[in-house]
């Protein structure tokens, strides 16, 4: 597998909405294990494809929890239940952080790498990871949900 460059807030790409997938193929494979391995060597908790410079409806997520590492393909929330404030930075905006209020808990709908559907439910970090992804695919940034700035913790 190959590690992606990130693509850094400036990027008009990450203010594009995108496509869904249609193809389950060994290109989809491709994006999926490198944006893995791209997550892992960033030590995220979560990428989606515009942040490696594809306009696709995918999502890698891994905050190192029983779930392991969740592959999202054309995600969307179905669910939401309570209400959390945290920090989050994202890796597309190294050393930015700010306090942001998202869902206790969430429930994605979403296609595995062979487009088989399932549901998964997190609450806490998972929870905050998949909203702030799938904000991803819509060109929308954390620091547009920003509640207050915390210090520079780059």
């Amino acid at each position: 597998m190959a590690l992606r460059e990130i693509v850094k807030f400036g990027d008009e790409i990450l203010r594009k909405k995108c496509r869904p997938v249609t193809s389950f193929d060994e290109k989809l494979w491709t994006l999926l294990d490198d944006m893995r391995d791209t997550l892992k060597a960033a030590d995220g908790a979560g990428l989606a494809a515009p942040q490696v410079g594809m306009l696709r409806r995918v999502v890698i997520v891994d905050v190192h929890d029983e779930h392991g590492v969740i592959e999202l393909i054309n995600p969307e929330i179905i669910s939401t239940e309570g209400m959390q404030t945290g920090d989050e930075g994202c890796l597309s905006a190294p050393g930015e952080w700010g306090r942001v209020d998202r869902p206790a808990t969430v429930t994605v709908k979403a296609l595995d790498r062979n487009g088989k559907e399932f549901t998964v439910t997190g609450s806490g970090l998972l929870a905050r990871a998949f909203c702030h992804e799938l904000d991803h695919l819509e060109g929308i940034l954390f620091t547009d949900r920003i509640k207050s700035e915390l210090p520079n913790k780059g």
